[in-house]
């Protein structure tokens, strides 16, 4: 998502061209290549699948909607295992039209976890709860903590459900170093994400992450959280950023790579 504008061939290009080995995939971009394509692309460009972004949005009350995005779970997790990832990046999703109910909508994210965990096991997939900031709680994400986050994926087997630690969404909680020593210590730490914090905020705040080295975020210092938990995997920067997708995709790249050589190797 970083260098959404560049294609797979180029994006694997690229990454061949730097010397970056890992890359972490959105389905979308996948979809359209087609999943058994995109996979021969990356595995004849020596690169491998960190994570699959992303699944989720399991917060519907109306039993069609519901049936729906289930049928999409498991798609995004065939998917997963088609690519070779064994970490499916779950977005849990925001309330419902006219709902206040945040308990409700957890309750369902858990009660699809009890359908999809097993499924996703089944493949060598794992489901990563994904907290997103609390601006997000209405429309995208009604988990905002990786509180939150872990009090669902405690409920099943770690090999089934554990969590996505995001540098931009939990940087502002006092309690999240806490949380992912929790996690650490129960094998539930699937991917750790990059991205700073900058300010303002663009209009609809979702594409406001920014360029490693430019916010407010102590990239080092999260690290060696996860690190003291003992997450051994990938590292990724995902962005969400009009201006760097208006710019040379290869340029950006290589621009991100210096970065996390910078503030966060």
């Amino acid at each position: 998502m970083t260098v959404k504008q560049l294609s797979l061939p180029e994006l694997a290009d690229a990454c061949r061209e730097l010397g970056v080995r890992n890359v972490g995939l959105w389905r979308e971009p996948v979809q359209r290549y087609g999943v058994e394509a995109a996979a021969k692309l990356m595995r004849d460009a020596g690169l491998t699948v960190t994570t699959l972004c992303r699944g989720g949005f399991l917060t519907a009350i109306d039993p069609v909607e519901r049936a729906e995005a289930l049928g999409d779970n498991h798609a995004a997790i065939d998917e997963a295992a088609t690519l070779g990832t064994d970490t499916l990046v779950l977005v849990s999703g925001g309330l419902p039209f006219d709902s206040r109910d945040l308990h409700g909508a957890r309750e369902r994210i858990a009660d699809a976890l009890a359908i999809l965990g097993p499924y996703a096991a089944e493949r060598g997939v794992r489901l990563a709860i994904e907290p997103l900031h609390p601006m997000y709680a209405s429309d995208r994400c009604v988990v905002s903590t990786l509180t939150q986050a872990l009090d669902i994926a405690e409920r099943f087997p770690a090999e089934q459900v554990g969590v996505t630690v995001d540098t931009y969404h939990i940087w502002w909680d006092d309690q999240a170093p806490r949380q992912i020593a929790r996690a650490g210590a129960a094998g539930r730490i699937h991917t750790f994400q990059l991205a700073d914090w900058t300010t303002p905020l663009p209009e609809g705040v979702l594409n406001g992450r920014g360029q490693i080295g430019d916010g407010a975020i102590d990239m080092r210092e999260w690290k060696g959280y996860v690190e003291a938990a003992g997450y051994t995997g990938p590292i990724e920067v995902e962005l969400f950023n009009e201006a760097l997708w208006a710019r040379d995709g290869r340029e950006v790249l290589a621009e991100t790579a210096e970065r996390f050589a910078e503030h966060a190797a």
